[in-house]
Protein backbone atom coordinates (compact mmCIF):
# COMPACT_ATOMS: atom_id res chain seq x y z
CA UNK A 1 0.00 0.00 0.00
CA UNK A 2 1.16 3.55 -0.64
CA UNK A 3 2.13 6.21 1.89
CA UNK A 4 -1.21 8.05 1.77
CA UNK A 5 -2.91 8.32 5.17
CA UNK A 6 -6.45 9.57 5.74
CA UNK A 7 -7.52 11.21 9.00
CA UNK A 8 -10.80 12.36 10.54
CA UNK A 9 -10.32 15.71 12.31
CA UNK A 10 -12.53 16.01 15.40
CA UNK A 11 -12.90 18.78 17.96
CA UNK A 12 -10.70 17.05 20.52
CA UNK A 13 -8.77 14.38 18.63
CA UNK A 14 -7.47 13.19 15.29
CA UNK A 15 -8.31 9.66 14.17
CA UNK A 16 -6.60 7.78 11.37
CA UNK A 17 -8.95 5.85 9.10
CA UNK A 18 -7.75 2.40 8.20
CA UNK A 19 -8.04 1.55 4.52
CA UNK A 20 -8.39 -1.85 2.90
CA UNK A 21 -7.11 -3.05 -0.45
CA UNK A 22 -8.86 -6.37 -0.65
CA UNK A 23 -8.99 -8.63 -3.68
CA UNK A 24 -10.90 -6.72 -6.34
CA UNK A 25 -14.36 -8.21 -6.61
CA UNK A 26 -16.84 -7.97 -9.44
CA UNK A 27 -19.02 -5.60 -7.37
CA UNK A 28 -16.14 -3.10 -7.18
CA UNK A 29 -15.57 -3.32 -10.93
CA UNK A 30 -19.29 -2.67 -11.43
CA UNK A 31 -19.11 0.39 -9.14
CA UNK A 32 -16.09 1.79 -11.02
CA UNK A 33 -17.82 1.24 -14.37
CA UNK A 34 -20.99 2.93 -13.11
CA UNK A 35 -19.02 6.07 -12.14
CA UNK A 36 -16.25 5.81 -14.74
CA UNK A 37 -16.46 9.39 -15.97
CA UNK A 38 -16.42 10.91 -12.49
CA UNK A 39 -13.57 8.69 -11.26
CA UNK A 40 -11.31 8.49 -14.30
CA UNK A 41 -12.61 10.92 -16.93
CA UNK A 42 -13.53 7.96 -19.16
CA UNK A 43 -16.88 7.34 -20.87
CA UNK A 44 -18.08 3.76 -20.49
CA UNK A 45 -18.48 1.66 -23.63
CA UNK A 46 -18.58 -2.01 -22.63
CA UNK A 47 -17.81 -4.52 -19.89
CA UNK A 48 -16.28 -7.97 -20.39
CA UNK A 49 -15.91 -7.13 -24.09
CA UNK A 50 -15.15 -10.22 -26.20
CA UNK A 51 -12.27 -10.02 -28.68
CA UNK A 52 -13.73 -12.84 -30.76
CA UNK A 53 -13.06 -16.52 -31.38
CA UNK A 54 -9.56 -16.03 -32.80
CA UNK A 55 -8.08 -13.99 -29.92
CA UNK A 56 -10.38 -15.54 -27.31
CA UNK A 57 -9.95 -12.63 -24.93
CA UNK A 58 -12.28 -10.60 -22.77
CA UNK A 59 -11.48 -6.95 -21.98
CA UNK A 60 -12.60 -6.08 -18.44
CA UNK A 61 -13.74 -2.52 -19.26
CA UNK A 62 -13.61 -0.65 -22.55
CA UNK A 63 -14.05 3.11 -22.76
CA UNK A 64 -13.04 6.36 -24.44
CA UNK A 65 -11.54 9.24 -22.47
CA UNK A 66 -12.27 12.96 -22.44
CA UNK A 67 -9.65 13.48 -25.17
CA UNK A 68 -11.19 10.87 -27.47
CA UNK A 69 -8.48 8.27 -26.76
CA UNK A 70 -9.48 4.59 -26.56
CA UNK A 71 -9.08 3.20 -23.04
CA UNK A 72 -8.68 -0.40 -21.92
CA UNK A 73 -9.07 -1.04 -18.18
CA UNK A 74 -7.84 -4.26 -16.60
CA UNK A 75 -8.32 -5.13 -12.92
CA UNK A 76 -5.61 -7.03 -11.07
CA UNK A 77 -7.42 -9.45 -8.78
CA UNK A 78 -4.37 -11.32 -7.45
CA UNK A 79 -0.75 -10.34 -6.70
CA UNK A 80 0.66 -12.81 -9.20
CA UNK A 81 -1.75 -11.92 -12.00
CA UNK A 82 0.03 -10.33 -14.98
CA UNK A 83 -2.52 -7.79 -16.16
CA UNK A 84 0.14 -5.66 -17.87
CA UNK A 85 0.97 -8.29 -20.48
CA UNK A 86 -2.71 -9.08 -20.85
CA UNK A 87 -3.54 -5.42 -21.36
CA UNK A 88 -0.77 -5.02 -23.96
CA UNK A 89 -2.26 -7.94 -25.85
CA UNK A 90 -5.63 -6.16 -25.87
CA UNK A 91 -4.02 -2.86 -26.97
CA UNK A 92 -2.55 -4.59 -30.00
CA UNK A 93 -5.91 -6.20 -30.70
CA UNK A 94 -7.59 -2.79 -30.49
CA UNK A 95 -5.22 -1.18 -33.00
CA UNK A 96 -5.92 -4.05 -35.41
CA UNK A 97 -9.70 -3.70 -34.96
CA UNK A 98 -10.28 0.05 -35.23
CA UNK A 99 -13.47 -0.46 -37.22
CA UNK A 100 -15.02 -2.59 -34.44
CA UNK A 101 -14.17 0.05 -31.86
CA UNK A 102 -15.47 2.87 -34.06
CA UNK A 103 -18.82 1.07 -34.48
CA UNK A 104 -19.03 0.51 -30.71
CA UNK A 105 -18.40 4.22 -30.04
CA UNK A 106 -21.00 5.25 -32.63
CA UNK A 107 -23.64 2.89 -31.21
CA UNK A 108 -22.93 3.82 -27.58
CA UNK A 109 -22.09 7.54 -27.67
CA UNK A 110 -22.78 8.83 -31.16
CA UNK A 111 -21.44 9.46 -34.65
CA UNK A 112 -19.50 12.63 -33.76
CA UNK A 113 -17.47 10.84 -31.08
CA UNK A 114 -16.73 7.96 -33.46
CA UNK A 115 -15.34 10.40 -36.05
CA UNK A 116 -12.97 12.06 -33.56
CA UNK A 117 -11.19 9.10 -32.00
CA UNK A 118 -7.55 9.89 -31.07
CA UNK A 119 -5.78 6.77 -32.31
CA UNK A 120 -2.34 8.22 -31.53
CA UNK A 121 -2.79 7.77 -27.77
CA UNK A 122 -4.62 4.55 -26.79
CA UNK A 123 -4.33 3.97 -23.03
CA UNK A 124 -4.08 0.97 -20.73
CA UNK A 125 -5.21 1.47 -17.12
CA UNK A 126 -4.39 -1.28 -14.61
CA UNK A 127 -6.33 -1.03 -11.34
CA UNK A 128 -5.39 -3.03 -8.25
CA UNK A 129 -5.29 -3.00 -4.47
CA UNK A 130 -1.51 -2.91 -4.80
CA UNK A 131 1.33 -3.42 -7.26
CA UNK A 132 4.72 -5.06 -6.87
CA UNK A 133 8.02 -3.31 -7.58
CA UNK A 134 8.29 -5.60 -10.61
CA UNK A 135 5.02 -4.21 -12.02
CA UNK A 136 6.30 -0.64 -11.65
CA UNK A 137 9.64 -1.54 -13.23
CA UNK A 138 8.00 -3.39 -16.12
CA UNK A 139 5.90 -0.44 -17.30
CA UNK A 140 9.02 1.77 -17.38
CA UNK A 141 10.54 -0.58 -19.97
CA UNK A 142 7.57 -0.50 -22.34
CA UNK A 143 6.98 2.36 -24.77
CA UNK A 144 3.19 2.36 -24.34
CA UNK A 145 0.67 4.54 -22.50
CA UNK A 146 0.25 2.51 -19.30
CA UNK A 147 -1.05 3.77 -15.95
CA UNK A 148 -1.00 1.82 -12.69
CA UNK A 149 -3.79 2.96 -10.36
CA UNK A 150 -4.05 1.76 -6.75
CA UNK A 151 -7.38 1.79 -4.94
CA UNK A 152 -8.11 1.85 -1.21
CA UNK A 153 -11.53 1.52 0.44
CA UNK A 154 -12.11 3.37 3.71
CA UNK A 155 -15.02 3.36 6.17
CA UNK A 156 -18.03 5.59 5.54
CA UNK A 157 -18.03 4.83 1.80
CA UNK A 158 -14.74 6.64 1.14
CA UNK A 159 -12.82 5.46 -1.92
CA UNK A 160 -9.29 6.48 -2.92
CA UNK A 161 -7.63 6.21 -6.32
CA UNK A 162 -3.87 6.83 -6.41
CA UNK A 163 -1.85 7.11 -9.61
CA UNK A 164 1.17 4.94 -8.79
CA UNK A 165 3.03 5.00 -12.06
CA UNK A 166 2.36 6.34 -15.53
CA UNK A 167 4.40 5.89 -18.69
CA UNK A 168 3.67 7.65 -21.94
CA UNK A 169 4.73 6.43 -25.34
CA UNK A 170 6.75 8.71 -27.55
CA UNK A 171 4.61 10.80 -29.89
CA UNK A 172 3.87 9.03 -33.13
CA UNK A 173 4.44 10.81 -36.43
CA UNK A 174 1.46 12.97 -37.28
CA UNK A 175 -0.02 14.28 -40.47
CA UNK A 176 0.74 18.00 -40.97
CA UNK A 177 -2.99 18.72 -40.94
CA UNK A 178 -6.27 17.13 -39.94
CA UNK A 179 -9.51 16.93 -41.88
CA UNK A 180 -12.73 17.54 -39.94
CA UNK A 181 -16.11 17.63 -41.67
CA UNK A 182 -14.44 18.24 -45.03
CA UNK A 183 -12.28 21.13 -43.77
CA UNK A 184 -8.51 20.97 -43.33
CA UNK A 185 -7.03 22.34 -40.10
CA UNK A 186 -3.50 22.60 -38.77
CA UNK A 187 -2.73 20.29 -35.85
CA UNK A 188 -1.37 21.65 -32.59
CA UNK A 189 1.98 20.01 -33.44
CA UNK A 190 2.14 22.10 -36.62
CA UNK A 191 1.11 25.25 -34.73
CA UNK A 192 4.00 24.61 -32.32
CA UNK A 193 6.46 24.08 -35.18
CA UNK A 194 5.27 27.20 -37.03
CA UNK A 195 5.09 29.47 -33.98
CA UNK A 196 7.65 32.28 -33.54
CA UNK A 197 10.40 31.55 -31.03
CA UNK A 198 8.91 33.94 -28.47
CA UNK A 199 5.60 32.00 -28.45
CA UNK A 200 7.45 28.68 -28.29
CA UNK A 201 9.35 30.00 -25.27
CA UNK A 202 6.10 31.09 -23.61
CA UNK A 203 4.58 27.66 -24.23
CA UNK A 204 7.68 25.99 -22.79
CA UNK A 205 7.42 28.15 -19.66
CA UNK A 206 3.76 27.18 -19.28
CA UNK A 207 4.65 23.51 -19.76
CA UNK A 208 7.42 23.62 -17.15
CA UNK A 209 5.14 25.43 -14.70
CA UNK A 210 2.44 22.77 -15.04
CA UNK A 211 4.97 19.92 -14.74
CA UNK A 212 6.27 21.50 -11.52
CA UNK A 213 2.90 20.99 -9.84
CA UNK A 214 3.66 17.30 -9.23
CA UNK A 215 5.38 14.22 -10.63
CA UNK A 216 1.95 12.82 -11.52
CA UNK A 217 1.43 15.33 -14.35
CA UNK A 218 1.16 13.69 -17.79
CA UNK A 219 1.43 15.55 -21.11
CA UNK A 220 -0.18 14.36 -24.34
CA UNK A 221 0.09 16.12 -27.71
CA UNK A 222 -3.21 15.40 -29.44
CA UNK A 223 -4.63 16.60 -32.77
CA UNK A 224 -5.74 20.09 -31.83
CA UNK A 225 -4.48 20.69 -28.29
CA UNK A 226 -2.00 19.57 -25.66
CA UNK A 227 -3.56 17.94 -22.61
CA UNK A 228 -2.08 18.11 -19.12
CA UNK A 229 -3.62 15.64 -16.70
CA UNK A 230 -3.26 13.63 -13.55
CA UNK A 231 -5.90 10.93 -13.67
CA UNK A 232 -8.17 13.44 -15.49
CA UNK A 233 -7.42 16.58 -17.55
CA UNK A 234 -6.70 19.78 -15.67
CA UNK A 235 -5.56 21.92 -18.64
CA UNK A 236 -6.06 21.71 -22.41
CA UNK A 237 -3.73 24.08 -24.24
CA UNK A 238 -3.79 25.50 -27.78
CA UNK A 239 -1.31 27.81 -29.52
CA UNK A 240 -2.67 30.77 -31.50
CA UNK A 241 0.30 32.12 -33.51
CA UNK A 242 -1.84 34.71 -35.38
CA UNK A 243 -2.47 36.76 -32.24
CA UNK A 244 0.62 35.48 -30.39
CA UNK A 245 -1.33 33.86 -27.58
CA UNK A 246 -1.89 30.62 -25.75
CA UNK A 247 -5.41 29.43 -25.03
CA UNK A 248 -6.03 27.13 -22.07
CA UNK A 249 -9.22 25.47 -20.87
CA UNK A 250 -9.26 24.60 -17.18
CA UNK A 251 -11.29 22.22 -15.06
CA UNK A 252 -12.85 25.02 -12.98
CA UNK A 253 -16.34 26.44 -12.70
CA UNK A 254 -16.46 29.98 -14.19
CA UNK A 255 -18.98 30.85 -11.47
CA UNK A 256 -16.19 30.52 -8.89
CA UNK A 257 -13.81 32.84 -10.76
CA UNK A 258 -13.85 36.61 -11.20
CA UNK A 259 -13.81 36.86 -14.99
CA UNK A 260 -11.59 39.47 -16.64
CA UNK A 261 -12.19 40.77 -20.18
CA UNK A 262 -9.74 39.34 -22.74
CA UNK A 263 -8.18 37.12 -20.04
CA UNK A 264 -10.78 34.67 -18.72
CA UNK A 265 -14.09 33.57 -20.23
CA UNK A 266 -16.97 31.21 -19.48
CA UNK A 267 -17.09 28.69 -22.35
CA UNK A 268 -19.45 26.18 -20.71
CA UNK A 269 -21.98 26.80 -23.49
CA UNK A 270 -19.49 27.43 -26.29
CA UNK A 271 -17.95 24.70 -28.41
CA UNK A 272 -14.17 24.34 -28.06
CA UNK A 273 -11.40 21.78 -28.21
CA UNK A 274 -10.53 19.84 -25.08
CA UNK A 275 -12.28 19.87 -21.73
CA UNK A 276 -12.89 22.55 -19.12
CA UNK A 277 -15.42 25.36 -18.82
CA UNK A 278 -12.99 28.17 -17.98
CA UNK A 279 -10.94 29.69 -20.81
CA UNK A 280 -7.69 31.50 -19.99
CA UNK A 281 -5.82 33.52 -22.63
CA UNK A 282 -2.09 34.17 -22.16
CA UNK A 283 -0.04 36.68 -24.16
CA UNK A 284 3.00 37.18 -21.94
CA UNK A 285 5.02 35.91 -18.97
CA UNK A 286 3.13 38.35 -16.75
CA UNK A 287 -0.19 36.86 -17.90
CA UNK A 288 1.18 33.39 -17.14
CA UNK A 289 2.23 34.35 -13.62
CA UNK A 290 -1.14 35.97 -12.91
CA UNK A 291 -2.94 32.83 -14.10
CA UNK A 292 -0.78 30.46 -12.05
CA UNK A 293 -3.30 30.23 -9.19
CA UNK A 294 -6.06 29.19 -11.61
CA UNK A 295 -3.89 26.44 -13.08
CA UNK A 296 -2.99 25.23 -9.57
CA UNK A 297 -6.66 25.08 -8.53
CA UNK A 298 -7.51 23.11 -11.66
CA UNK A 299 -4.63 20.71 -10.96
CA UNK A 300 -5.82 20.18 -7.38
CA UNK A 301 -9.37 19.52 -8.58
CA UNK A 302 -8.42 16.94 -11.21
Amino acid sequence: MGDIKLFRIGKTKVQQLGGKSLALERSLQTMIEKHLEELLGVRFLATEYSTGKTHRGRIDTLGIDENGCPVIIEYKRATNENVINQGLFYLDWLMDHKADFRILVQETIGKKASENIEWSNPRLLCIAGDFTKYDEHAVQQINRNIELIRYVRYPEDLFLLELVNAVQAGRAAEAPSAVVAGHTYKTVAQHIDDAPESLKDLFEELKQMLLSFGDDVQVSILKFYVSFKRIKNFACVELRPKDHSILAHLNLSPADVKLEKDVTRDVSKIGHYGTGDLEVRIHSKDDLERARTLFEKSYEAS
